[in-house]
């Protein structure tokens, strides 16, 4: 039975996540919160969603480039380059963000008659993303049990895994992830170079997957 709602950003967590609990989702929700890259991620994001014969929706958040502070948010020469581990990538940080997108879906879940919102956060996003942490997750999730009159539950199955053991599960689910978006630069190919490139880069090798993303030289 499809009770539930996914947050699909078009980057490879997000659509791992999809087509792994593909026959509880009856409804995928996209953020255009002003990034960089929200212009790439989406359309796949849409596409997947369609692929699969699941209803999509995009909501705008244009609020959150206009009075939030991030990295993210103001142009491809602010994103640092570098691992996550350094600590330039915490300029990244768009404050609150899941707890926003999180918020919405739990409040859309209840008004269609579903149970769960899914996200895909992981292990990896832990050391600068507060509102990615299995303490947060925990906490939104008791809020939106406590929230609602249906109970709608907040999970987030790959809190605990890294992004290669992710991309692990997208291999044995035979996902192209040439069919994702990671770069936060948002130009024509990805960078390379920027975290989310490293970290894309190194997921595959660890899965053993042939990178064939198109990288800028």
């Amino acid at each position: 039975m499809k009770d539930s709602i996914i947050i699909v950003s078009g980057g490879m967590d997000s659509i791992t996540l999809l087509y792994d609990k593909k026959d509880e989702i009856a409804l995928g929700i996209s953020f255009d919160y002003g990034s960089n890259h929200n212009a790439k991620e989406i359309p796949l994001a849409k596409m997947h969603c369609e692929r699969l014969g699941i209803n999509h929706l995009t909501i705008p958040l244009d609020f959150m480039s206009k009075y939030f502070k991030s990295s993210l948010l103001d142009g491809a020469t602010a994103i640092p380059e570098g691992h996550y581990t350094e600590d330039n990538m915490k300029s990244t940080v768009v404050p609150f963000r899941n707890g926003i997108m999180l918020s919405i879906a739990i409040g859309i879940a209840e008004s269609h008659g579903l149970k769960k919102v899914l996200i895909a956060n992981h292990a990896g996003d832990h050391t600068i993303y507060p509102d990615c942490r299995p303490e947060f997750i925990t906490a939104i999730d008791r809020a939106a049990q406590a929230g609602t009159f249906v109970n709608v539950s907040v999970e987030a199955p790959y809190t605990d895994i890294t992004k290669g053991e992710i991309a692990v599960i997208g291999k044995k689910l035979k996902l192209d992830y040439t069919e994702t978006w990671s770069c936060y630069k948002g130009g024509n190919k990805h960078c390379g170079k920027c975290g989310t490139c490293i970290e894309r880069k190194e997921a595959l090798a660890f899965a053993d997957i042939n990178d064939t993303t198109p990288y800028e030289a």
